[in-house]
């Protein structure tokens, strides 16, 4: 026994079906009959059969009261023969159709095929239970019910009544009062009813990054037309149901052609339909789409990205010729406000909740600043949502709880507000980086940027200023939107805290250390390491995994970039820099903008460090050592940075501040395994005194601490295995070849080197 295909059923059939099952069980029959199908139809609401029935019962006078008890009466008395096909209902459960069941359904596909539908709807149905040759047509018959009076009334209105079909007309779903308002971008509408009004060229590409509001625009214009003021001669707006076009892409462009005569034809990503074999998801429906640019009837109306026209549309001489381009720029943040204010009711009644004033603008304010790799309007439309959905879900667990007075409030009939503070905690969720308003606090923490910073980093105070001062600008407002945050060269003596002040950055601005991509260009010396970088280009090996840099930064667009040893790499990475640094963005190998406007770019060099290799850095120095700078960077290139930061060389105090900063982090080591440890000042002195290569800067304490302290401290818990609360004391000896460790564990004291 076979089973009924689920996709040749539209979602309200399906439901229906569903439906028909339950009544199967309450009367207790034992195959699914037309009958049951019928009353199905005639208790579910908000279907195209349901509108039409309506119509019967308006304009005719038909009693549906009567036909459902007449049809519950058939049911009661009818017996129909197993068909061996079952239909799957919810929970994967077989039902048996009857004989008539199955006649019912292969009838209502036919009839779907010859209006250039994919799938059977609930009108389909309808008139099919009317025929002669179906048990229910005597039923329906007396009422007036018949296939004939169905299709006049679906030819005088089917755009009204079919809301789940192959194609959906938005002028008469707005006519109807079902087509949700948008926000008019008036400049845009304009010239889109100038081209559409011409005589010539009247079809229409719009161009634009996904999230801009391509379809939108289109929606817009739908509900112009619908109150007349659209472009004259054209009647309708039609746009193909995308699963009909995955089920049978021809036969739902056909449907599409057919259904939008007089009208446009809107196509949203119609590069879909070119590309050849390999990249046409809808190939077969290409040259059908290809005729219609040859005609006016249809108009088009498609939508597509820059790089997909360029790649995959403009080489189409049918389309170059006989359309023209609209390019629609990303909404400025005014726009956004107005967008949203536009949606707020909608968002409102979905969520059950008021959305504050204050929260439309910081909602357009944080998605410009913090989710520009996804444009606006989308992005605040993704933050708004975002935020509607957290404080739903807050105050439903906070209810079962009953813990949270916000939810006795709402509970008492206040509705739920969200405010500006809601809205930067959802922002802070998607992007990770926090992101509260620039508020007292915040201002604060900022104007402290250096004290904070210096606990960190010792021994450069200049360079810790020159960094700070560059960024606080840049946080209050005052930076070319477009480029990264700041943009430094590094330039110093090994282990005088290059590295260590980036990550002091990174910890500071955006909440961790993790927050930071060191990418060392002594790897990327040759030209084809270009590639790692930024990606292989389409088709190559690899080519889908992205870019060390690009992809990275794509995926955390608030982070560090630190390029350590760049004078190492090769000469055409130092121009691909200096695009990142200039325009904030860089194309990647597959054609992909990455966006470089909430970074910080630091660059660290080797050069000029044998000039630098002193306690204070006077003009002279500073000058011999951008000497050697400019013999090797480009003055194109020196002139985009934002500052050339000097680092001089650590004096004895510095690296005495150092090393109590790095035993700070091995006592909190100890601390997790249970273990209390004190240096003692003649131990922190003897540590200092093994430093015989200052040259090298902090570098030989870290060598110092692991061979005198983490050696010996390994051998001691591996050897007693000592309680947790073990206290070990760390003394130094002058002339000891090492520390003198002492532990006192259950009230003994142990040795730890012996």
């Amino acid at each position: 026994m076979g089973t009924l295909n689920p996709d040749l059923l539209s979602k309200d059939m399906d439901a229906v079906m569903n439906d028909a099952v339950a009544l199967k069980d309450q009367y207790k029959k034992t195959v699914l009959m037309p009958e049951l199908v019928l009353l199905a139809l005639l208790r579910r609401k908000e279907t195209t059969a349901a509108r039409i029935l309506a119509e019967f019962k308006s304009n005719r006078g038909v009693d549906l009261d009567k036909l459902d008890r007449q049809t519950v009466l058939a049911i009661e008395s009818r017996r129909d023969p197993d068909g061996n096909l079952d239909f799957v209902a919810r929970g994967n459960r077989q039902v048996p159709l009857s004989r008539q069941t199955i006649i019912l359904v292969d009838d209502a596909l036919s009839l779907a095929n010859s209006q250039d539908q994919t799938r059977v709807d609930t009108d389909h149905a309808l008139a099919v239970l009317a025929e002669a040759t179906v048990s229910t047509s005597g039923l329906l018959r007396q009422h007036g019910i018949t296939p004939k009076a169905i299709q006049e009334l679906i030819n005088e209105a089917s755009h009204m009544l079919r809301t789940n079909s192959t194609t959906q007309d938005y002028v008469a779903l707005s006519k109807s009062g079902k087509l949700r308002a948008v926000y008019f971008r008036d400049a845009l509408l304009r010239d889109m009813i100038n081209i559409l009004t011409q005589a010539v060229n009247r079809h229409l590409i719009l161009v634009g990054p996904d999230g801009v509001g391509k379809r939108t625009l289109a929606y817009s214009l739908a509900l112009l037309m619908s109150e007349g003021k659209g472009p004259k001669g054209l009647t309708n707006l039609v746009q193909i149901d995308e699963t009909s076009l995955l089920d049978n892409d021809q036969k739902a462009m056909r449907a599409g052609m057919n259904q939008a005569r007089g009208g446009i034809l809107f196509v949203p990503h119609i590069h879909r339909f070119f590309g050849g074999p390999i990249k046409a998801e809808f190939g077969k429906a290409t040259p059908l789409l290809q005729k219609a640019f040859l005609s006016d009837d249809p108009v088009i109306i498609g939508t597509t990205t820059e790089q997909e026209w360029t790649n995959r549309v403009a080489s189409v001489s049918t389309i170059a010729e006989n359309s023209q381009l609209l390019r629609v720029p990303e909404a400025s943040v005014e726009e956004t406000i107005e967008i949203l204010k536009v949606l707020r009711s909608h968002l409102e009644a979905d969520y059950g909740l008021k959305i504050a004033e204050e929260a439309i603008t910081v909602t357009a304010r944080l998605a410009r600043r913090y989710m520009s790799a996804t444009p606006l309007p989308r992005s605040a439309e993704q933050l708004i949502h975002r935020t509607a959905a957290m404080v739903t879900m807050s105050n439903l667990q906070a209810t079962k709880a009953g813990t949270n007075a916000a939810s006795t409030s709402a509970a008492g009939g206040d509705p739920l507000t969200v405010d500006a503070e809601d809205v930067t905690l959802a922002a802070s969720q998607i992007t990770g980086v926090p992101v509260s308003k620039l508020g007292e606090d915040e201002r604060l923490r900022y104007a402290s940027m250096v004290e904070h910073i210096k606990e960190r980093v010792i021994g450069q105070d200049q360079a810790v200023l020159s960094v700070s001062r560059a960024i606080k600008t840049a946080r209050v407002g005052f930076k070319d939107p477009k480029r990264p945050i700041g943009a430094f060269l590094f330039l110093g003596p090994t282990g005088v805290g290059k590295t260590e002040l980036s990550k002091a950055l990174a910890e500071f601005m955006f909440g961790s250390e993790d927050a930071m991509l060191p990418l060392d260009m002594s790897e990327f010396k040759d030209e084809s390491s270009l590639n790692r970088l930024i990606g292989s280009p389409s088709g190559y090996v690899d080519s889908e995994a992205g870019g060390q840099l690009t992809e990275r930064v794509r995926q955390q667009p608030y982070i560090i970039v630190l390029f350590d040893e760049v004078e190492k790499a090769h000469p055409r990475i130092l121009d691909i820099l200096l695009q990142v640094i200039e325009e904030g963005r860089l194309t990647d190998g597959r054609g992909a903008v990455t966006n470089f406007s909430e970074t910080v770019i630091i660059l660290t060099s080797n050069l000029g460090s044998e000039d630098l290799a002193v306690p204070v850095i006077t003009d002279e120095v500073r000058e011999a050592a951008m000497e050697d700078v400019r013999e090797w960077f480009r003055p194109e290139f020196l002139n985009r940075l934002d500052e050339v930061i000097m680092f001089n060389a650590l004096s004895n105090e510095d690296l005495g501040s150092i090393l109590e900063l790095m035993l700070k982090k091995e006592v909190k080591m100890a601390q997790e395994r249970g273990l209390q440890i004190e240096f003692t000042p003649q131990a922190k002195a003897w540590m200092l005194a093994q430093n015989d290569e200052p040259e090298y800067g902090a570098r030989p304490l870290r060598r110092i601490i692991r061979r005198s302290v983490r050696e010996p401290l390994a051998d001691f818990l591996l050897r007693a295995n000592p309680p947790a609360g073990t206290s070990i004391r760390v003394d130094g000896v002058d002339g000891a070849d090492g520390l003198h460790f002492s532990a006192l564990v259950d009230g003994k004291e142990i040795k730890v080197g012996e």
